[in-house]
């Protein structure tokens, strides 16, 4: 389900001049946005799933437990860190685009993710 809307709204400068203009903006789950860390994000998830593969290695080897929950630890500090830089992404690319729509569906769907994040 995707919403469209046209949002036009103004921009007040240092100089008290204003520049007026529109947005096209469709919400959803394959939004137009454009985030500037998804290649960030896709990199830092291959090298967690390359680090939980060895975790599930030094395991099946029958490894010391320390030194695998140390790696494992290491894996979900990975994985909280690259859910940051989405958090972060859509903030500065999507939340800011829906409050100023006033699409509050967008902002309820950010707040269930939150507490999912964070559990």
């Amino acid at each position: 389900m995707h919403n469209s809307s046209e949002h036009e709204h103004e921009h007040i400068l240092e100089d008290g001049s204003v520049i007026r203009h529109s947005h096209s903006h469709t919400y959803g789950s394959a939004h137009g946005h454009v985030h500037t860390n998804t290649k960030s994000v896709i990199n830092r998830l291959a090298k967690a799933i390359g680090h939980l593969e060895k975790v599930k290695q030094m395991v099946e080897d029958g490894e010391d437990c320390s030194q695998v929950l140390i790696q494992l630890s290491a894996v979900k500090s990975a994985i909280n860190n690259t859910g940051k830089i989405i958090l972060k992404d859509h903030i500065e690319h999507c939340l800011v685009d829906a409050i100023e729509c006033g699409d509050h569906e967008a902002i309820e769907e950010m707040n269930e993710a939150i507490d999912k994040f964070l559990k």
